[in-house]
């Protein structure tokens, strides 16, 4: 399984340089944004190493200490959360740290409500949610049902694998990690999943959301015909290729196979339509105005 070093800071290690951090393998950084339910509990550092793992070109990520006692409290602090990382974008998740002490005593009920009115709001938001805590309250305390819905980032420290059982995406495995740059302990983690991609794709943690290609054609030519209309094509795409218009050889003696497909989906994609493969009235039109 392949996985990316990442680590986990808040003001607790004071000033970090994480250009060193990324010199020394570090790829993403987890960012305390905060805790509970008030604007003045925002992490006294998170804006500054907010601005440090950027300039440093690190993937990013942010989480929110809980208190929350109740499904009130934990959208208090939901949206507490969102003020604090508001206008920023994260190509990591943002992550509901549930394990206080003062929770533990809540039963498997109260506590997946309390997971799930923070992360619904966070989703309702447009944020990409994980779920961070350590196995045993994961696993004791959080009922399975709440668990699948959302990505997992799992604490298990100083062991060859976590012990929880279920999937997960992130793993923090050591709370007294040693990284240049931090001074100190550091938590160390490792991404299994490749988020920068999922969450940029998917629009989410402030990223715009794409629009999806038009489709040029529906109906026209499209792979396994023959017939003439196929071949003038394909003498069109001959002379876009001498010209120098698309790098791909186009062989006139065959039909409508895998290289013709190929290159109509790339002319396609260069043009901003959706690659479905098809040559039709619209397809031939452009082709023949890049001729001219």
């Amino acid at each position: 399984m392949s996985k990316t070093m990442g680590i986990d800071v808040s003001h607790w290690q004071g000033s970090v340089d994480l250009k060193k951090a990324k010199a020394a393998g570090v790829r993403f950084v987890m960012l305390n944004a905060g805790y509970g339910r008030f604007d003045s509990q925002k992490d006294e550092r998170f804006e500054e190493n907010y601005k440090k793992a950027v300039s440093a070109g690190l993937g990013v990520g942010a989480y929110w200490y809980s208190y929350a006692l109740n499904e009130a409290q934990a959208l208090e602090e939901a949206k507490t959360f969102c003020r604090a990382i508001k206008g920023k974008r994260f190509d990591y998740p943002v992550a509901f740290d549930i394990e206080d002490r003062t929770q533990s005593s809540l039963s498997a009920d109260m506590i997946g409500n309390i997971i799930t009115k923070f992360c619904s709001y966070m989703e309702q938001q447009g944020y990409y949610v994980s779920l961070y805590s350590y196995v045993s309250f994961l696993e004791n305390k959080v009922p399975a049902s709440v668990r699948s819905k959302y990505d997992i980032w799992v604490a298990n420290f100083d062991v060859q694998k976590p012990s929880y059982n279920g999937t997960y995406g992130m793993w923090q495995y050591t709370s007294s990690g040693s990284v240049s740059g931090v001074t100190g302990k550091c938590d160390c983690d490792y991404a299994y999943k490749d988020y920068p991609a999922l969450i940029k794709s998917a629009g989410l943690n402030g990223y715009p959301k794409s629009s999806p290609a038009k489709t040029l054609d529906s109906k026209g030519m499209k792979k396994g015909d023959r017939n003439l209309g196929v071949y003038e094509l394909k003498s069109m795409l001959s002379l876009a290729e001498a010209k120098k218009l698309i790098g791909t050889h186009i062989t006139v003696d065959e039909g409508f196979g895998e290289g013709t497909e190929k290159v109509v989906n790339g002319l396609l994609s260069k043009w901003g339509y959706k690659q479905n493969g098809i040559a039709g009235e619209g397809f031939v039109k452009k082709l023949t105005a890049m001729l001219k």
